[in-house]
């Protein structure tokens, strides 16, 4: 997906070899850096059509595009102009990062780097004649500095080579109706005035620095369905992608590791209900009882969230103290509302839990050491093979010193000025305490960074929010030592967990399309129309929580169901095992195995008609049958072969598995990989392939004692990366 340097760049002058010895930059970061440079002196770039630099969510991408800069620097460009969100905080992070960064270099009087709103009044002819960094957010008072100062202040600075960087560059995303008009008509203003600004410069590169890419990736300029279904979107002029460092933790941990059961992973998501979310909405005494904050069910995520980062907190000091190393301080977020009425309240709920556990710790000793027990046993359970977890003694002790000494500080953050008054030199959030729990709204959002992050309570509805907001929401991803992870927890409703959880697979797989260059960095949007045909659709309607992504070998299947009383279920089967038994005895079988035979896809809708009768689905989870049958017929329909329309069965039957995996959460891996599913997708080429399970249910594994179906679908390995929206769009 990269392309040969095609333009010289200077990779060993003084600005890279300062920050090369500061950093340590491995050769494929330093690769990157140098490729961006050469593509940027080489090929023409502007905010429409600029050079992308394009990493993961908190995957070290300032690292590399000040590493880029240097690298600019030396080959020739003399200002460097970085636009930021519109975030005083975030300038000041990015101001003090740069300052700390290049410090040497500014003592030695060959850089400068200024917040355009504090700049001097006067700068003299030895000052201009500096490399000079401008940091500013992009605003319109910002944009008219900018221009003010290039144009009429100093004109001389217009002819030099600038080189801007578009730091978050993610604003504009797949956008969904109820996005206010309104932001999204500044942004455009303020994306012109970067443009005119541009337009009147002689020499002027646009670099992009985004993790969430999806405005220029998706989004065609004239916003319509090209011939065909595909959706072609305009490109960046070219585009690097960070290198990912090997302490990073991003979806992959949460969403995909998570599923493999006994993993350290499969412990990190923590189920909160739905009321729980509207009690912390806004204050009401009636519903939070004071005298059973330490009991009620009703109050368990919150209260577990706490307990749990104090008890985690004080299990990383205590093997840090045995093995030497510092004591870290560590962080905990609560992002449920923007309302700052909200946020106080729940800093209301969440300090009287501490002092009705103060309390408990003085004069309920039991109850006392029954939470933190609780705690003890849930974080051991997800504790590191090779690392020493301390016993419940040690931790009760350390935990009774923590409450006594008062390390717990809870803070509310919901304001620029918070923010800025809570920023330490390097330009994270401050850790004052050993355990430091924030409170806050979307200004613990995107560009705030957040060290020894190990709880994260996150209630916001992704259903009112774009892609890229949701995702940059995820202040859990990052640079984060295994060991944390361990004692990591994340606290959110199933619905929301399973949203991200579609919003990470649409990420990863639109990744997958575009670096791996699939269909041409292509990607297929459908929906249901009203006749209930598959259609094209335009991705500036698709709301993220409602669709499937298909990709090559993928598995779609029910979960989270139990099946209908033993004696219905028994009536039912004796129909849906004679319809099988009727399909096989009539169709084309596979000659290495009878067991996998060749069916109408009109047959499998049947089929699934029957067994979806036999599903009690749990609360937040669903089997969209209508969906599975649009998606079944997309998938037979695809390819233009003599097998369109057809579907392999796969039948498995006398089954055993249980309803639930080891860690509590619903099996979802009836099909074992090494055996039907590997032959699955083998026989999917062209056309999809159904794996029939038949269970035999018995009540010890969780079941009514009587067999059923568990269906799961496989998509042809010819599939395209296609996204596939759930429900209607008007």
């Amino acid at each position: 997906m990269t392309n040969a340097v095609i333009a010289p760049v200077n990779t060993s002058g003084p600005f890279f070899t300062v920050l090369k010895s500061k950093n340590t930059y491995n050769i494929i970061e330093m690769d990157v850096m140098h490729k961006v440079v050469s593509k940027l002196l080489a090929i023409p770039t502007s905010s429409n059509k600029p050079g992308m630099l394009l990493g993961n969510i908190q995957s070290g991408k300032t690292r590399s595009f000040i590493g880029t800069m240097a690298v600019g620097f030396d080959s020739g460009y003399d200002i460097v102009i970085i636009l930021t969100k519109n975030s005083s905080a975030l300038v000041k992070q990015t101001y003090e990062r740069l300052e700390q960064e290049y410090e040497t270099l500014i003592d030695e009087d060959k850089l400068a780097v200024y917040d355009i709103m504090k700049m001097p009044t006067k700068l003299r002819n030895f000052e201009l004649k500096k490399k000079l960094v401008i940091v500013l957010k992009k605003e319109k008072t910002n944009m008219s500095r900018l221009d003010k100062m290039l144009f009429e202040q100093y004109p001389e600075l217009n002819e030099k080579r600038i080189l801007f960087i578009d730091d978050e560059a993610d604003f504009a995303s797949v956008a969904y109706d109820n996005v206010k008009e309104k932001n999204i008509i500044e942004l455009k203003k303020i994306a012109g005035q970067i443009d005119e600004i541009r337009a009147k410069l002689n020499n002027a590169s646009y670099l992009q620095v985004t993790a969430t890419p999806y405005s220029l990736y998706l989004q065609p300029e004239d916003m319509t369905i090209h011939p065909g279904k595909f959706y072609q979107p305009k490109r960046p002029a070219f585009t690097e992608l960070v290198p990912i460092h090997d302490k990073y933790v991003g979806g992959e941990i949460y969403f995909e590791n998570s599923k493999i059961d006994g993993h350290m992973a499969s412990y990190l998501f923590y189920e909160v209900q739905d009321e729980e979310l509207k009690i912390l909405t806004k204050s009401d005494r009636r519903k939070v009882k004071a005298e059973t904050l330490l009991t009620s069910d009703r109050y368990d995520g919150i209260r577990s969230a706490l307990i749990n980062f104090i008890v985690g907190g004080k299990v990383r000091n205590i093997q840090q103290e045995v093995s030497g190393e510092k004591l870290e301080k560590y962080a905990f977020i609560i992002h449920t509302m923007t309302s700052k009425a909200a946020h106080q309240w729940q800093e209301d709920v969440v300090s009287l839990i501490e002092e009705k556990l103060v309390e408990a710790m003085h004069n309920d000793r039991q109850l006392f050491e029954t939470l933190i027990l609780k705690s003890y046993n849930d974080l051991e359970r997800s504790k590191m093979d090779g690392l020493q977890f301390p016993t419940f003694d040690e931790v009760l002790s350390k935990v009774e010193e923590a409450l006594t000494n008062e390390e717990l500080l809870i803070e509310i953050v919901n304001s620029e000025k918070d923010v800025e008054n809570l920023l330490d030199k390097s330009g994270q959030l401050k850790l004052r305490t050993p355990l430091n729990l924030f409170i806050g709204g979307q200004i613990l959002d995107r560009g705030i960074t957040i060290g020894n992050l190990i709880g994260f309570y996150y209630g916001r509805n992704p259903q009112k929010f774009q892609q890229d907001t949701v995702l940059q929401h995820s202040r859990m991803y990052g640079a984060r030592p295994l060991p944390d992870v361990a004692v990591t927890r994340f606290y959110t409703t199933q619905r929301i967990y399973n949203v991200m959880e579609r919003m990470h697979e649409f990420d990863t797989e639109l990744r997958r399309a575009f670096e791996t260059g699939a269909n041409d960095g292509a990607v297929v949007f459908i929906q249901k129309d009203i006749e209930n045909k598959v259609i094209p659709c335009n991705p500036n309607k698709i709301l993220l929580s409602s669709i499937n992504m298909l990709k090559p070998g993928k598995r779609l299947l029910p979960v989270g169901f139990r099946t209908i009383a033993k004696t219905m279920l028994e009536r039912k089967m004796k129909k849906i095992d004679e319809y099988v038994y009727n399909l096989k005895s009539s169709a084309v079988t596979d000659p290495n195995d009878s067991r996998n035979f060749l069916v109408n896809k009109e047959d499998v809708i049947k089929l699934l008609t029957l067994i979806h009768e036999t599903y009690k689905m749990e609360e937040h989870y669903e089997w969209d049958l209508s969906m599975y049958f649009s998606i079944l017929n997309y998938l037979s329909e695809e390819q233009d072969t003599k097998l369109k329309g057809k579907v392999w069965i796969v039948l498995r039957e006398n089954r055993d598995i249980s309803r639930f995996k080891k860690s509590g959460k619903f099996e979802d891996s009836p099909d074992t990989a090494q055996a039907e599913l590997k032959v699955a997708r083998e026989l999917a080429d062209n056309i999809p392939a159904l794996i029939l399970t038949r269970q035999n249910g018995a009540e010890e594994k969780g079941w009514k004692g009587a067999p059923f179906y568990w269906p799961v679908l496989v998509a042809p390995k010819n599939t395209t990366t296609t996204v596939f929206a759930n429900r209607n769009i008007k």
